[in-house]
């Protein structure tokens, strides 16, 4: 069907044969174009810089490797947002204990501060964005989400099996441990330094 009503073309999009794929897609650019933006102008910080610090905050003492488990991204964008939350004095890392080599990430007061600020504001945007829904909605939507995330095949394709190694996850790892990069050592990976 032609048509030059943008509406039109979105609707026919989000009802074709790749509907799942295309809604999320949009809903999460369509939010990137709002709120990454606008944290990125007003705080300086891209998304994978404060997502990185989100982590800090929420599990001091975390791992370089783990943000790939929590925010799925390439470890060169994750070393280069630690480098850069580092330089602006926002998080420290300290050697680990129990392997010199290893470093744990730790927020500073000023990283805490800052993040304080953006979560505030990301609250408000959140209840903006899923003001559409009831509170039954909501719930419905997380626990999908959730599924969805737990699920063996987000972070893996068998179809795609190129794109695992592009954002540092495991081919194949097989259903058990199919999400996660880590292993059971303590080592992370260079923060750019």
């Amino acid at each position: 069907m032609q048509t030059d009503d943008p509406d039109a073309m979105l609707a026919q999009l989000l009802d074709s044969d790749l509907s799942e794929l295309l809604s999320i897609s949009y809903v999460v650019l369509a939010n990137n174009q709002v709120t990454n933006r606008h944290i990125e102008r007003v705080h300086d910080m891209p998304v994978q810089c404060w997502s990185a610090l989100l982590a800090t905050v929420s599990f001091p003492g975390l791992r370089a490797r783990d943000l790939l488990h929590l925010f799925p991204r390439p470890q060169n964008t994750v070393s280069r947002a630690l480098a850069l939350l580092e330089a602006r004095g926002l998080i420290e890392q300290r050697p680990c204990p129990q392997d010199a080599r290893a470093k744990r990430l730790y927020p500073t007061q000023g990283g805490s501060d800052l993040l304080a600020t953006i979560r505030q504001t990301a609250r408000l945007r959140q209840d903006e964005i899923f003001g559409v829904l009831d509170a039954g909605e909501r719930a419905t939507f997380l626990a999908l989400c959730r599924k969805i995330a737990a699920g063996p095949r987000l972070v893996t394709s068998q179809v795609m099996p190129d794109q695992a190694r592009r954002t540092g996850m495991p081919l194949d790892a097989g259903v058990s441990d199919a999400r996660s990069p880590r292993d059971s050592g303590d080592s992370g990976f260079s923060s750019g330094k």
